[in-house]
């Protein structure tokens, strides 16, 4: 059984996800990142689009922000 999350938590979840996938792949575009993120976290496309946004404003995000 899936379990339903409230669309932000979901955001919360991709930008985690993505800091751990730049640390381990850092010559991979996050542009990359954001596109396998909507797919496994299931993303809009307004949230993919602020995850964009996030990650263009915040190059390097700080350690607790992801």
């Amino acid at each position: 059984m899936t379990t339903v999350m409230p669309q932000g938590e979901l955001a919360k979840k991709a930008i985690a996800w993505i800091c751990d996938q730049m640390r381990e792949e850092p010559g991979t575009p996050v542009s990359e990142h954001i596109v396998e993120a909507g797919r496994r976290f299931n993303l809009s496309p307004l949230d993919e689009d602020f995850l964009r946004r996030f990650f263009k404003e915040n190059p390097n995000p700080r350690p607790d922000a992801c």
